[in-house]
């Protein structure tokens, strides 16, 4: 197996330096602190003079276009022909897998991971660090160093904005355990930087469609209660998703309906996204309870507190049974 090095934040900053051109790629199902940390990264490579360009296998959540600035589309057939790359690097992507099908394309060059989870596979010379509340944050840190190794009397207003973003994305509004004082430090100086977190705020919290709130009716009638309340499952079969005209993209919330019922500890969420026997699991606990470790067991990975996996089961009620069982069985080991 390849070895791979840990890389100290002045040896990627001296990497970001010296290269000229920019492939920065993120995980599929992007969420608001990959894209919005892929996105940073790219406009602050361009307020240097060098150039960039982000990929992801999946175009960006309609939720999540206010981020994606200038750029069409992320899909690797909007990559212009004449784009010759020297540096590749991922953003928020724990694992291989988590690339979809550019890893077919970027396997073997991708130059430096940049990441936040704690579990996953390292697959490149990496700068991760599991204490930061969101891949935003450590890209914060990462930045400054860069805009003062290149002169830069200040971090670009543009770019303030999408670290904003990445941070309050993967923290809940600041809402969850992963914020630390730094975290706080950090919003503190982009808010006094003139960034309108209100506007961010409201964009990734205070928006739904119709469709979306419907589904999680939906999704609130499908919940099932067990061990006495404490965790809660919510299963989202492919033929309701067609019943709805949802896409997965209005399915993200669901499982914010199992964690906000009061007594749940442990909420789960399982959706099937086509026809196929293969469901997607997001997990979330509001304990101690490790769900990176759970979704560890089926390939899967994240946090302690949030983190998803596949299950590939005959039927969702199969997999429904198997989080159970998995859930209990960790429990009892924890007693």
């Amino acid at each position: 197996m390849k070895e791979y090095r840990r890389l100290s934040m002045e040896e990627v900053v001296d990497t970001l330096s010296s290269k000229s051109k920019f492939l920065i790629l993120f995980h599929i199902n992007p969420d608001g602190d990959a894209t919005a940390s892929a996105f940073s990264l790219k406009l602050m490579l361009e307020a240097i003079g060098k150039e960039a360009y982000c990929l992801c296998a999946q175009e960006i959540p309609e939720r999540l276009q206010f981020i994606s600035e200038d750029q069409d589309s992320v899909l690797l057939e909007s990559l212009p022909s004449d784009f010759d790359f020297d540096c590749v690097i991922t953003c928020d992507t724990a694992s291989p897998s988590r690339l979809g099908n550019l890893l077919d394309t970027f396997e073997d060059r991708i130059d430096i991971m940049i990441d936040h989870h704690g579990v996953g596979t390292v697959y490149a010379d990496n700068y991760i660090v599991p204490e930061a509340s969101a891949t935003g944050e450590i890209l914060y840190d990462i930045i400054s160093l860069l805009a003062k190794k290149e002169g830069l009397d200040e971090i670009p207003s543009n770019v303030c904005r999408l670290i904003y973003a990445a941070i309050s994305a993967d923290t809940g509004c600041f809402r969850y355990n992963n914020v630390k004082a730094h975290t706080h430090k950090i919003a503190s100086e982009l808010i006094s930087r003139g960034i309108d977190s209100a506007d961010i705020n409201h964009r990734l919290f205070g928006i739904k469609t119709l469709r979306q709130m419907q589904v999680e009716h939906a999704g609130f009638e499908r919940m099932n209660l067990y061990d006495e309340g404490r965790i809660a499952i919510i299963t989202f079969p492919y033929d309701l998703k067609v019943q709805y005209g949802a896409d997965d993209e209005t399915l993200e919330t669901l499982i914010d309906v199992a964690r906000c019922v009061k007594g749940v500890e442990i909420s789960v969420v399982i959706k099937q996204s086509t026809e196929e026997k293969k469901y997607r699991v997001s997990t979330r606990s509001n304990t101690s309870f490790d769900v990176a470790k759970l979704c560890s067991l089926y390939g899967g990975g994240g946090h302690e507190r949030a983190a998803g996996c596949i299950l590939n089961c005959d039927s969702i009620l199969a997999a429904e049974i198997t989080m159970v069982s998995a859930i209990e069985n960790l429990l009892a080991e924890n007693n």
